[in-house]
């Protein structure tokens, strides 16, 4: 059942879609919600998306200190969005957000050290934050190499508890289970570190499993949903071209594909479904979320015409599809899907 807390913001937001009540049991009985949350490299704000229904979704705005942002999380037990600031490179949170139900101006309830130097994706484990970090780590061009910096929220701060050093650069991030599956960056990469929050030492790590995929040139955001066993990789294309040349890659029973994939090895394109074409305005997608409910895939695309959140539906034969929403967004750098 939702505290009367969480219906406040939301039931605002969904006016239109559902009668709402004083009652605590009738508006839990009526009221679903599903917001899209989203983070930017343009004004650093926290744009949340009711996207119940994409033909009448509504947008309030967190305005933010922080000036450029990448990762996002919403962690519903606390009430707390967290960004991964690009402009003072800590984690930030800004907590009681279901009590707003218009747009305003926020301050960070928890923060900690200062610690990356180029922040992208974060993934989350109970109370442990784990963020991708893209800058190079030992200071030699030449080699690839990032950082994944591990932050405990202990409810006031995040306190970073250690920093595991990889040997290639990072972009997204996402737990399944206790393995941390990671983006090879300026490759078709996808990697895993298995039972990753056991190393609890500051360390250099290589990852347990490496497979390339087939049809991707270069990936950078990445979503699992357990229900339906199904990962989504973002496929940038050139980094030269922003505007046209990108897409997205469907892998249904991830768990056995991925498996079934030797070490080093290729997943073949006749294991996917590509979305990608003209009719997309994909170019540069750099994160992606997925509502199973709907099969809605949500895109934070930074590139077409200075940057959109689109969705996708009926994605099941990928192809060109046209976006059955498209919003601009400057920079936009990150998604996180909520519903409940």
């Amino acid at each position: 059942m939702k505290t009367m807390k969480t219906i406040a913001l939301f039931c605002a937001a969904t006016l239109a879609l559902a009668s709402c009540s004083n009652n605590e049991n009738d508006v839990a009985v009526e009221l679903d919600t599903k917001i899209l949350f989203t983070s930017n490299n343009s004004d650093g704000n926290v744009n949340m998306y009711n996207v119940l229904n994409l033909n009448n979704v509504s947008k309030t705005t967190l305005t933010t200190a922080i000036t450029a942002a990448d990762g996002v999380f919403y962690n519903a037990n606390e009430d707390l969005v967290v960004q991964a600031s690009r402009s003072t490179f800590g984690l930030e949170g800004y907590a009681n957000i279901t009590a707003l139900t218009t747009s305003t101006t926020v301050t960070a309830n928890i923060s900690g050290s200062l610690d990356m130097q180029s922040p992208r994706e974060i993934a989350v484990s109970g109370n442990m934050y784990v963020v991708a970090d893209n800058a190079d780590a030992d200071g030699n061009d030449a080699t690839k190499d990032g950082k994944l910096f591990v932050y405990t929220n202990n409810g006031g701060n995040f306190t970073l508890r250690n920093t595991i050093t990889t040997n290639f650069k990072l972009w997204g991030i996402t737990f399944i289970g206790n393995d941390l599956y990671a983006i090879v960056d300026t490759t078709n990469q996808l990697a895993v570190f298995t039972n990753f929050l056991s190393n609890t030492s500051t360390t250099t790590l290589s990852a347990n499993k490496t497979i390339a995929v087939e049809g991707i040139v270069r990936t950078h955001g990445l979503t699992y949903d357990a229900t339906a066993d199904l990962m989504i990789l973002t496929d940038i294309g050139d980094a030269g071209n922003g505007q046209d040349d990108g897409g997205f890659h469907l892998i249904n029973n991830f768990t056995s594909s991925f498996s079934g994939t030797a070490n080093n090895g290729t997943l073949a394109l006749s294991q996917q479904t590509r979305v990608s074409g003209a009719n997309t305005l994909l170019g540069n997608p750099v994160d992606v979320a997925y509502d199973n409910d709907s099969k809605t895939v949500f895109i934070a695309e930074a590139g077409n015409d200075g940057g959109r959140i689109l969705a996708f539906g009926s994605i099941g034969n990928g192809g060109n599809l046209t976006p059955s929403y498209n919003a601009t967004l400057s920079k936009a750098s990150a998604v996180y899907f909520h519903k409940e």
